[in-house]
């Protein structure tokens, strides 16, 4: 059966040239947008990215083809809390190598990502609950239902049918480590821009690292939602080393 719907069918056809526009396509601004936000401190424009990220599976792929891709439910529940609690074990691992290396400078990812997000400084300890789960939430949700859905779900399956699904693991995980690099790598410090080759290389390889991770919890439930609950529990872990372990 077809995975891409008619509409589309005029202009591409269901392949790797597909997930390599769809790279540029959302890549592109995505990285000049959060480019932007690194300086503001405003992140709403990114978010409407990530939106429009959640809709991909829906506005490009047929019913059979986003079953193909992993919507539908997981062949195990239980499997979807391991996935949580890998994205949660993946991130502490690369939050520890950069807090051995770079301690708590701006060469550090998380110490710069805070900063850059306008975290607050000074939070009361009474009031940082509160923070963190505000912060938790949004962040749970947005990048990993878009991202996913995206990454794991569209591009990789672009790539699925010439390269199988192990090749096609590593090209959807080199578009979301170098989409990163807008995030950290190219940072904005004191009105200047500067480049950091060897962070941002590492920068690059963790969220390789993760990328992976995401879609071995994909395989592991069979789901696209293994990868969802994975990138979710990453970025609760994020939030939880950053504000309890840096701020």
């Amino acid at each position: 059966m077809e995975s891409l719907r008619k509409f589309w069918l005029r202009f591409f056809s269901y392949n790797w040239k597909f997930g390599l526009v769809l790279i540029l396509l959302f890549g592109i601004p995505r990285f000049i947008l959060v480019l932007q936000a690194n300086v503001s401190g405003g992140y709403s424009t990114v978010f409407i990215i990530f939106m429009l990220m959640w809709f991909t599976l829906f506005i490009f792929l047929t019913k059979q083809g986003r079953k193909g891709m992993g919507m539908k439910r997981p062949n195990h529940y239980l499997r979807l809390l391991y996935s949580f609690l890998l994205g949660v074990l993946s991130c502490a691992v690369i939050f520890g190598v950069f807090l051995l290396i770079f301690e708590k400078t701006d060469e550090n990812a998380f110490v710069y990502i805070s900063k850059a997000g306008a975290m607050p400084a000074d939070i009361p300890p009474s009031d940082k609950l509160i923070y963190f789960i505000i912060a938790a939430i949004p962040s749970m949700i947005f990048s990993p239902i878009g991202e996913e859905f995206l990454y794991r779900g569209v591009i990789h399956g672009s790539f699925v049918s010439k390269f199988g699904e192990i090749k096609a693991s590593v090209f959807d995980s080199l578009a979301f480590a170098f989409t990163h690099l807008a995030h950290f790598g190219i940072i904005y410090i004191a009105g200047s821009w500067s480049f950091l080759p060897v962070p941002a290389l590492l920068w690059i390889v963790g969220m390789f690292f993760v990328s992976q991770i995401f879609f071995r919890c994909k395989l592991m439930c069979d789901s696209i939602f293994g990868a969802v609950f994975s990138h979710a529990g990453f970025n609760f872990a994020m939030m939880y080393f950053t504000f309890y372990h840096l701020l």
